[in-house]
């Protein structure tokens, strides 16, 4: 973080988001993997013309949710497709499969 970082938020503090992030992006990556293999019987919904959600992104945001929320159960989330929960100083803005459309078609150009 820069200048704008609070200062009373310690070092360790941002060591311990960050690992704790780590571990959430990989448990949501694994239901990712396991959702490209089983691609063909995925449920597919359409939010918007050319935005789409697949239980995949449902399945990996509650992951991500479930991992956070266990280790910083006063945080706050912004997710992309459970929208907003609770209130805190500190809120985690989430977008569990990032390039839904590629996964979809089977473009290995998809991230956490």
């Amino acid at each position: 973080m820069g200048s704008d970082a609070s200062p009373d938020l310690a070092k360790e503090d941002l060591q311990a988001y960050l690992a704790t992030a780590i571990v959430a992006a990989r448990a949501a990556g694994i239901v990712i993997r396991d959702g490209a293999a089983n691609r063909a019987a995925l449920k597919i919904e359409r939010k918007t013309v050319n935005d789409f959600v697949s239980m995949v992104d449902k399945g990996a945001e509650r992951e991500i949710i479930a991992t956070l929320s266990a280790k910083f159960p006063d945080h706050a989330f912004k997710a992309e497709e459970s929208g907003e929960s609770g209130t805190s100083r500190y809120t985690w803005i989430i977008d569990p499969l990032d390039g839904t459309t590629n996964f979809l078609h089977g473009i290995p150009h998809y991230c956490v």
